[in-house]
């Protein structure tokens, strides 16, 4: 399978970080084609705006989604969002690395599905019903994520409720919108308080995971 493992985590020597490291590990140890987005270690920028498009419809306004539908068409995005999305074509899978913050995507995880989940390359509403249609039909995401918390505050009836619930805005109205599979996410809670024992327990069960992935294709 052709993986795109998509990341996002500020510090190299975190414990997302030795995650990361032994997933890429694994993967390739199962054959898998591999190709990782490290977000903070390569400078992506986050922010969806004019410098975007190389060739913009209009100078005088600028509408993001206009735009976006523009360079889908045209190939004008610029050269980071380029390499991105030829990297989303050529997967069969898209997993997603993150902590989690405030019960969703950090910045720098959100903007890049801002840019590159773009119109006209990720979805089209012009197709109609776009959980039917997305342009991404044919293709999984998983979410792999940390938490501070402890589980029970993100149970059904935790402080914070229950944390598939919560992130339905990513699997459901982001990814089924643009029309992936989406696989059943890996958590890691209380992960700012991990022992070395239980750190080293929690990635050789992720491995395990990622081991599993052949079983879904």
């Amino acid at each position: 399978m052709k993986i795109l493992y998509i990341f996002a985590h500020p510090e190299p020597k975190s414990f997302n970080s030795a995650m990361k490291e032994a997933a890429l590990e694994t993967l390739n140890e199962q054959g898998h084609e591999v190709k990782l987005s490290d977000l903070f270690s390569t400078g992506f920028k986050p922010v969806l705006d004019r410098h975007d498009f190389l060739q913009p419809k209009r100078t005088d306004v600028f509408n993001p989604f206009m735009e976006q539908m523009n360079a889908s068409k045209n190939g004008t995005f610029s050269t980071d969002i380029m390499n991105e999305m030829e990297k989303v074509t050529w997967a069969d899978m898209l997993i997603f690395q993150f902590p989690i913050y405030f019960t969703g995507f950090p910045s720098m995880m959100k903007g890049w599905i801002d840019r590159v989940f773009a119109a006209g390359f990720a979805f089209n509403p012009a197709t109609g019903n776009m959980y039917e249609t997305g342009l991404l039909k044919g293709k999984k995401a998983m979410l792999v994520m940390t938490a501070g918390a402890d589980e029970a505050l993100y149970s059904k009836e935790g402080a914070h409720g229950d944390i598939n619930e919560l992130l339905r805005y990513i699997t459901h109205c982001t990814f089924e919108y643009t029309g992936l599979e989406v696989l059943h996410s890996h958590i890691v809670f209380g992960a700012g308080k991990m022992s070395e024992e239980r750190a080293r327990s929690e990635i050789s069960s992720y491995m395990d995971r990622l081991r599993s992935l052949a079983q879904h294709e």
